[in-house]
């Protein structure tokens, strides 16, 4: 099996990666322009091995992803190449909408000419799966979950860009038959995850004593889904989903900001004692812009029809991510230099969390 994976030096992308070459021993080219979030300290594990091969360019270079086709010659794709932070789509979309739109229009384009170069069986056998997020989807009241069936309504430019970039994918199906899949995830948390998201950043700071800020009064609400749990699924999904439909993937953990942070700093006391309880760090801004409040995953569809299930519970992946963070300030500290902990999308100065 013949896999190209773009974005595969990103947080999501780099345990993709892992996931192909050392539990299933799929040859995987992997393509990644490394960018501030991407890089290849998250690829350690692969760097000497033959099954991987690293490719660094730009998703909208046509000429640079044809000829990868081409001499790659892969089975699957798995399209994983986005910008991806809400804050840094406020304060600034043009990025967002030149790799997550415009990037996405050239890789199904640049997929679709050489699907068709192909013989009959290659053709029967390829796949693009499409690797999006349940923030397409916008805000949920209490007791809803999204499904595959939910109407978007995206509240941030990066949600708009990557609902736009869906809808490509989906209209690549219908118009020209490109077996294409899209999945939507809720937010991943574990391992190499670049430390301007809550929980890496909140792992962090509260190690080293720093205000653990956080939007609003906390109490906005996400699904948390453990990385590793993730690219099982998009694996499933590309290898045995129907060619033309979408599927969500989710944790079903949902949680409060408040809470996880609350849980960061007591897994953290247990841990690393620091004369006083880390809770204290805590402290409220005013919240962002067009901020949802709550996201929730209904995965049915993938459990049922695919047999996926995920096998860390919140609380056990939690641990399992501050443990790695402990023992692995390698990884994060030549990264976080990257991210001086602004709210980048909020007139307010100070760490985000």
């Amino acid at each position: 099996m013949r896999v190209l994976v773009t974005g595969g030096a990103g947080f999501i992308g780099s345990a993709v990666v892992r996931h192909l070459t050392l539990d299933k021993g799929y040859k995987v080219l992997n393509i990644d322009k490394l960018t501030y979030a991407g890089t290849l300290g998250s690829l350690k594990s692969v760097e000497n091995n033959d099954l991987h091969q690293f490719l660094r360019a730009d998703i909208r270079d046509r000429q640079v992803i044809a000829d990868a086709f081409a001499e790659f010659r892969p089975d699957r794709v798995m399209h994983l190449a986005a910008e991806s932070h809400v804050d840094r789509s406020i304060a600034a979309a043009q990025d967002f909408i030149e790799t997550n739109v415009l990037g996405t229009f050239n890789m199904l384009e640049c997929a679709r000419n050489y699907w068709q170069s192909l013989a009959s069986d290659a053709r029967e056998r390829f796949r693009f799966l499409h690797v999006s997020t349940d923030e397409v989807y916008g805000s949920l009241e209490a007791g809803e979950l999204f499904s595959e069936k939910t109407p978007y309504d995206p509240s941030s430019p990066y949600s708009a860009s990557k609902a736009a970039s869906d809808h490509l994918a989906k209209a690549w199906a219908r118009t020209y038959d490109l077996p294409v899949l899209v999945s939507n995830c809720s937010n991943n948390y574990g391992p190499f995850h670049f430390p301007e998201k809550l929980i890496p950043l909140t792992i962090l700071n509260a190690l080293e004593g720093k205000p653990l800020r956080i939007y609003g009064d906390g109490q906005n609400v996400r699904d948390w889904l453990y990385v590793d749990d993730h690219a099982r699924a998009l694996d499933l999904i590309a290898a045995h989903g129907k060619a033309g439909e979408t599927y969500n993937v989710g944790g079903r953990n949902e949680r409060r900001n408040i809470d996880v942070v609350h849980r960061i700093c007591d897994i953290l006391d247990k841990l690393v004692f620091a004369g006083r309880p880390r809770r204290e760090l805590i402290e409220f801004v005013a919240d962002r812009p067009g901020h949802d409040f709550r996201y929730a995953i209904d995965a049915t569809k993938l459990e049922t029809e695919l047999g996926w299930k995920a096998l860390e519970t919140f609380e056990s992946g939690l641990e399992k991510t501050i443990r790695w963070y402990l023992s692995n300030e390698w990884w994060w500290a030549s990264v976080r230099g990257n991210f001086d902990g602004a709210h980048l999308g909020v007139p307010t100065t100070g760490q985000r969390v």
